[in-house]
């Protein structure tokens, strides 16, 4: 199986040299191979869910850099596996969807082969089982797409992508510099052996290291008040661009805080928890409010965005299993209905022009289906029982009322917060899909399309399917969960 864990890490990267070096004449065949390598890769990372056994599943551990100690360690467990099919699925839509979307200035093979290297960096970030691996693939995500925003954006793209590059440049020195303390203190590298052994830091040191690597990843999540990159990133990137960067991108912030930052540093996690837990209620009520007042359809999303990784950031800050377990569900099921709202936000603006909500109105009249599919996922999203954004949300307020004392005012906060939501999407749904027809020209009046349909129906069934069987992702997370929380609560 590490044959197969290799395959899904490498065959991305081999796919974007092909594509870039694929000649220009054939763009369709171009195009096509995206979408088979992708299906491949994909099929791949599904089967490494097979052979599974306590603690990590699948493992490679060889040496790369024997001078400094630097091991290729890469493996796969109960919480990486959801976000690495999940990162899979998620390129394979995009490839389906750029054959007959792609953005000006065109050359589609140059787009899918900048989306195959980011693939390759998020699934080394989510694979790796050594810091320094860690923080090698997560830089490796930051050039394809500041490209991605830059070239095939809207009319602000070349502002938005220097905001992106800046933000997150920012946190990866933050980064580094986390990473460094952390192995110098453990001793070692291996994010394996810090989930198992004691820290040799003082607390004081270890709440420095904490803090270091807390603002590194809450740049990437992103946490208020360091999210303001996202709206404009979200607003001026291509669709495929926004999908990746909602479904997959924001994950890695998050994923990296549980990852890394918890077992780099427990006494550190134990005592800033009350504050992340303050910025992460602020980041609900405040992404709340801009919501409600938005009058651009995907600046909203952008918003709404930070509000639900709020209740992400919220229950890692409990330190609980169940507040942790409802932050791994939140993941995915915000990377699932984000992802699917993005390409309907998309859609909306291939055919109206343009994405204003005081101009967008009647949808539904002229476009039921697409209306239909934009009200499921705008539900999913506000966090309806029965579809996948509940549980997350509704258990991350459950861990906090469960952890007690301050923690509690902040679940009350919080699900004041999820009313807000409530509020707003309800307010996107009457602002496009009823009443009368807007002022927007309607530029393309053709019906939903093959690539469309294949993107969105996907992102629809995990939706409804993680709503009523929870437990398809609950079972694969609460052991190794459970063994985290051992180490930060000892």
């Amino acid at each position: 199986m590490s044959t197969v864990l290799v395959a899904v890490l490498v065959l991305p990267a081999l796919g974007a040299v092909a594509l870039a070096l694929w000649p220009a004449r054939a763009e369709r065949a171009a195009g096509w191979f995206a979408v088979a390598l992708s299906a491949v890769v994909f099929a791949l990372a599904l089967v490494l869910l097979s052979g599974r056994s306590p603690g990590t599943w699948h493992e490679v551990d060889v040496a790369w850099i024997p001078s400094l100690d630097v091991r290729l360690h890469l493996g796969v467990d109960g919480i990486s596996w959801p976000l690495i099919a999940l990162t899979g699925l998620t390129f394979l839509l995009c490839a389906l969807y750029s054959l007959r979307h792609t953005p000006s200035p065109g050359n589609p093979r140059k787009l899918l082969a900048l989306l195959s290297v980011l693939e390759c960096g998020v699934f080394g970030v989510f694979m790796a089982l050594d810091a320094v691996v860690f923080f090698v693939f997560f830089e490796v995500t930051l050039l394809p797409m500041f490209a991605v925003i830059a070239v095939w954006g809207g009319a602000g793209r070349r502002a938005a992508a220097r905001q992106f590059l800046l933000y997150t440049l920012f946190g990866s020195v933050l980064l580094l510099v986390g990473v460094i303390a952390a192995t110098i203190g453990r001793g070692t590298a291996d994010l394996a052996a810090w989930a198992e052994a004691g820290s040799r830091m003082s607390e004081r040191g270890q709440i420095a290291v904490f803090v270091v690597l807390l603002v590194a990843f809450a740049v990437k999540s992103p946490l208020w008040p360091l999210h303001s990159w996202l709206p404009d990133a979200h607003t001026e990137a291509p669709t495929v661009g926004s999908v990746v960067l909602a479904a997959v991108l924001l994950k890695m912030g998050t994923y990296g805080l549980v990852r890394v930052a918890l077992p780099a540093a427990p006494e550190g996690a134990r005592a800033v928890a009350p504050a992340l837990g303050v910025l992460a209620v602020a980041a609900i009520v405040v992404a709340g409010l801009v919501c409600l007042a938005s009058v651009e359809l995907k600046r909203l999303i952008a918003y709404s965005s930070v509000g639900h990784m709020g209740f992400v950031l919220l229950g890692i800050a409990t330190l609980s299993v169940p507040g942790i377990q409802a932050a791994l569900f939140g993941n995915i099921a915000h990377g699932v209905l984000t992802g699917l709202l993005f390409f309907l936000v998309g859609a909306v603006k291939d055919r109206y022009g343009t994405g204003d909500l005081d101009r967008l109105g009647g949808i539904a009249t002229v476009f039921p289906a697409l209306a239909g599919v934009l009200a499921f996922a705008a539900v999913g999203s506000l966090g309806l029982p029965g579809l996948a954004g509940f549980w997350g949300e509704a258990f991350a307020v459950v861990g906090a009322l469960a952890r007690g004392g301050f923690f509690t005012a902040l679940a009350v906060v919080a699900a004041l917060g999820a009313a807000l939501a409530a509020a707003y999407f309800l307010r996107l749904l009457r602002r496009t899909t009823v009443g009368p027809l807007g002022s927007a020209v309607v530029a393309d009046v053709r019906r939903i399309d093959a690539a469309e349909a294949v993107a969105w129906t996907p992102l629809i069934v995990l939706a409804l399917a993680f709503g009523l069987a929870p437990d398809l992702l609950l079972s694969l997370t609460v052991a190794p969960v459970e063994a985290l929380v051992a180490v930060v609560n000892p």
